[in-house]
């Protein structure tokens, strides 16, 4: 089985060539060769690159330059901003760009992520997004409500939850009640415009590592959304200082709540039919 990592960050040392906006209690690098070790290892054959809004902000020239490097292990998704009046005009470009399969929008409860669902700006990027065959990357973890309420008001817009839509610590312990927004993300599921990444799971864990205690949480999440719509994902290197690479995906591999045909579609079966790609010839029809 093809094996597809729904959400990565790669980047450069933070230097005056391409400084960081923000400083995340993250490694010092993990570039996109470093990131290509970190999958050999583990048997992670392809990617989804996300270009590190923490760091870069709207500037994915990093993960263009490590697409290209390795045309067939990313695909490259880039944050668009809802308050350029040329977000369209960007997206089409991006579309033009060799290995984008995506594009990414954050609403947020933090300052400057915090939008109205009915932001116009929002709806510029949702119809650009359809013109331009992208799916639109959502994180709007805490705050499932607007997200939902966008995408009702683009039912013809792909969208792909990040992270479960739960909000996940960026350091240990796990929070009190880590799956608290959980019903909501069960009733998302009905909407048929949009996927779900089961990325950064791991991290929600109250127990040390294999963390037995997110099987049955996720086993909700599989009933309701269908394994065809779960893309499972590491998170990494946002989740670094939680869980490592490794630990990030041996549990999928290892766990017995899985069968053969449902480990296969959710490591990767699914996430190369949302981003019509895959690492074997770079996109799937």
């Amino acid at each position: 089985m093809t094996i597809i990592d729904s959400q990565v960050h790669a980047y450069e040392a933070n230097t005056p060539k391409r400084p960081w906006h923000s400083v995340p209690n993250w490694p010092d690098h993990v570039t996109g060769d470093e990131m290509v070790t970190a999958m050999d290892k583990v048997g992670v054959d392809g990617a989804i690159f996300i270009s590190a809004f923490s760091m870069y902000r709207y500037d994915a020239s990093y993960a263009v330059e490590v697409q290209r490097a390795h045309p067939d292990r990313f695909g490259i998704v880039k944050p668009v901003d809802p308050d350029d009046p040329a977000v369209a005009d960007v997206i089409a470009e991006w579309k033009r760009t060799p290995g984008t399969v995506g594009i990414r929008i954050m609403m947020t409860k933090e300052p400057g992520r915090d939008r109205d669902p009915t932001d116009p700006g929002l709806a510029r990027i949702a119809r650009a997004a359809v013109k331009h065959d992208f799916p639109v990357n959502l994180l709007c973890w805490g705050n499932v409500d607007a997200g939902t309420v966008l995408i009702d008001r683009h039912p013809d817009t792909r969208f792909i939850i990040d992270h479960l839509g739960i909000m996940q610590p960026r350091t240990p312990p796990a929070p009190p009640q880590p799956w608290a927004d959980l019903p909501k993300v069960l009733d998302l599921a009905k909407r048929k415009n949009v996927v779900i990444k089961v990325s950064g799971a791991c991290t929600l864990s109250q127990k040390p590592y294999p963390f037995p205690d997110i099987w049955d949480p996720l086993a909700r999440v599989f009933d309701a959304w269908g394994f065809d719509r779960c893309l499972w994902g590491t998170d990494w290197t946002r989740a670094y200082a939680v869980v490592n690479y490794e630990r990030a995906v041996e549990p999928f591999f290892k766990t017995d709540r899985l069968s053969d045909s449902e480990r296969a579609m959710l490591m990767g079966g699914a996430c190369a039919k949302a981003y019509r790609w895959s690492p074997n010839n770079g996109s799937v029809s």
